[in-house]
């Protein structure tokens, strides 16, 4: 089989009027992730060469999304796609001898099918090789027109046809190889439409023309050619992934008691027989270990998350869950919580940039934010770390080993609470507390020093 170099180059100029909406389309989330990142994914997989990326309606967001090796370039008025694609020329032109192109508003294509129109490509004596499907469903999906042999001989857009060929089934995917000196030459002498437009898919015409042979590979799964022009269309792309995905980690030994109401991003990892109750949303970068029970109602974000951990009705994001941590219902862990082996956080619980020891008991209503506490420390219920000072400024609580604080306790930081130490149910604690102490009181002074005498008497 030949090895042609082959470069990807991914169409994402348009505005997509028909979202009704200020962003840029390929920007908008599906499943999590802008819609675009599927395209600059499956890129990545079908060759090691970089991606040409054609932007043009509020170009300079899009780039946002884009890595430093994406090239990229600019079709500054939207004149269709074969003048979307002839912007690439400058810089591809007798740099590679395939080039595949594909809309980025086709998100659910997969590796598989780019594959084999790439080796259709590479086997055919033509100069193209197109993706056709069998479908009733017209979705603004152009016409294959073929000639009495069955040869591709047109693609005729929607807009365009006649009665009778709106009743072709065959439409046209949009997914397209060419040989690239071909490619440019005829992109050249393309004439524009009536409306002004250079539409790609009369390279097909030109192609059959010159007696010149088309490749045609045709899709099986036509969930996988959903493109998107409307926000009716990106929910069906979102039902799609999110059944996919689901699918996948039920195969893989997942419990979801209500797949058609459990939302789980395609980044997120899932251990061996943990359960996802309905209605919860697990997103970003999470990773969850095994024999856990998720939700329900429950959202995790960025989180990583051990074994047999349970986390109920509860928010989670960008924090570091041990081993057996047990949070709500109701909990919140905010960005930057880290809580160790046995914690357990107890009913309408938050927890903010902090590292909670092994075997911490938090109780309910409870607030523990920029602290470090130390392990097997009992948080009574409605206590709060105040670590907002008067200076406007964030301040830190260190709370040591096996320390109990009282309920409604305010710790007030900066502050450190020893080891071993106490605090009176409702104390104001403004100042540090030895090991092995008992402070209480408005604000909290220290009345009992439990520390055992030494031979000398002393303290």
């Amino acid at each position: 089989m030949s090895t042609k170099k082959l470069v990807p180059v991914i169409l994402a100029a348009g505005k997509g009027t028909r979202m009704v909406s200020e962003m840029p389309k390929v920007l908008h989330p599906l499943a999590d992730k802008p819609m675009l990142t599927y395209a600059l994914d499956l890129a990545e997989q079908i060759t090691d060469e970089p991606p040409v990326v054609v932007l043009g309606f509020e170009a300079e967001k899009v780039q946002k999304v884009l890595d430093d090796r994406v090239r990229v370039v600019f079709q500054s008025q939207q004149l269709g796609t074969g003048h979307a694609l002839n912007q690439a020329s400058e810089i591809l032109m007798g740099q590679s001898e395939l080039i595949l192109v594909w809309a980025a508003d086709m998100p659910l294509l997969s590796v598989e099918l780019l594959e084999k129109i790439v080796d259709c490509q590479r086997n055919n004596n033509g100069p193209m090789s197109i993706v056709t499907a069998q479908s009733d469903n017209h979705r603004g999906f152009g016409k294959i027109v073929r000639s009495d042999e069955q040869k591709v001989q047109a693609i005729v857009e929607q807009i365009d046809a006649t009665e009778d060929q709106l009743s072709i089934t065959e439409i046209n995917v949009g997914v397209y190889c060419f040989a690239s000196d071909w490619l440019w030459k005829q992109l050249n002498v393309l004439k524009p439409s009536a409306s002004g437009e250079y539409y790609l898919t009369d390279l097909v015409e030109c192609s059959y023309n010159q007696s010149k042979t088309i490749g045609v590979i045709t899709v099986t799964d036509n969930n996988e050619i959903i493109g998107i022009n409307n926000r009716v269309h990106l929910a069906e792309a979102e039902n799609s992934i999110r059944s996919q995905t689901n699918n996948y980690w039920m195969e893989k030994g997942v419990t979801l008691q209500d797949p058609e109401n459990t939302y789980i991003s395609p980044d997120v990892k899932l251990g061996k027989d943990t359960i996802v109750l309905p209605n919860t949303h697990l997103t970003g970068n999470t990773k969850v270990g095994d024999r856990c029970v998720i939700g329900p109602n429950t959202t995790i974000s960025d989180t990583i998350i051990g074994d047999d951990c349970k986390v109920k009705y509860s928010v989670i994001e960008m924090s570091v869950l041990e081993n057996e941590v047990d949070v709500g219902p109701f909990g919140h862990l905010r960005a930057g919580s880290h809580l160790s082996r046995g914690v357990h956080i107890g009913n309408f619980g938050e927890v903010k940039n902090s590292h909670l020891g092994r075997d911490v008991k938090m109780g309910h209503f409870s607030y523990i934010g920029d602290a470090t506490v130390g392990e097997r420390t009992n948080i009574g219920a409605g206590s709060i770390t105040c670590n907002f000072g008067m200076d406007k400024q964030k301040h830190r609580t260190v709370i040591g080993d096996d320390v109990f604080i009282g309920s409604d306790t305010m710790l007030v930081a900066p502050l450190k609470i020893g080891s071993r130490a106490k605090t009176g149910a409702g104390s104001v604690v403004t100042k540090d507390v030895p090991k092995d102490s008992l402070a209480v009181g408005v604000p909290a002074r220290v009345i009992v020093n439990s520390i055992k005498k030494g031979k000398d008497g002393e303290q």
